[in-house]
């Protein structure tokens, strides 16, 4: 009976530990897009120069984010969507430093494909994380809306009136989930510290 009780700690305190990691993560994530969006107001009207670099560094910075991820969550839940999510977003960034080259809609039609399939990814580790830490339904939602998305930069790459301002919108609500999954992780650390 004891080390049955010993193990539903340990197992609690890791669970709880693991959410607080996420927490903190969702957060400097959620900062990150933000400043990449005021960064995007700002300049990609009037530096091409800068547009690209921060074109560039989106992907980059989601390699940054997934490694966190990787280290933040400590569980038993298998890591491979997270590695997978990884090479995923490395490929991304020198491709679209690549497709640059070629013009702004290769660009977005690359930051689409990279939207859809990490939008997947993210659906799969919310889904797969939901019980355990509970807190993830803004991560699910984010997943499905980075696929619509990713979908509607690749359909749309060649219309004039898409650029890398049209990206703002996808960052803002990337911001907007993982605070809305932050506050719910918050909730979840603080219930089971109470148990």
């Amino acid at each position: 009976m004891t080390s049955t009780l010993q193990k539903h700690t340990e197992t609690a305190g890791q669970v709880a530990e693991t959410a607080k990691s996420l927490r903190r993560l969702y957060f400097l994530r959620a900062i990150f897009s933000i400043t990449w969006v005021i960064l995007v107001a700002l300049f990609a009207k009037t530096s091409s120069g800068i547009a690209f670099a921060l074109l560039i560094i989106y992907p980059a910075w989601d390699v940054v984010g997934t490694l966190l991820d990787l280290r933040a969550n400590k569980g038993s839940l298998s890591k491979m969507p997270q590695y997978v999510n990884a090479a995923i977003s490395t490929i991304t960034t020198v491709a679209v430093g690549l497709a640059l080259q070629k013009g702004v809609p290769e660009a977005l039609i690359v930051f689409g494909s990279w939207a859809i399939l990490t939008g997947l990814i993210q659906l799969v580790l919310g889904l797969g994380r939901r019980k355990l830490l509970g807190g993830q339904w803004p991560m699910i939602i984010s997943g499905g809306q980075s696929v619509l998305g990713g979908t509607s930069f690749i359909l749309l790459a060649h219309d004039p009136t898409m650029g890398i301002t049209s990206l703002a919108g996808y960052a803002a609500f990337g911001a907007f989930y993982y605070l809305l999954a932050a506050f719910r992780l918050g909730k979840k650390a603080n219930e089971i510290v109470a148990e």
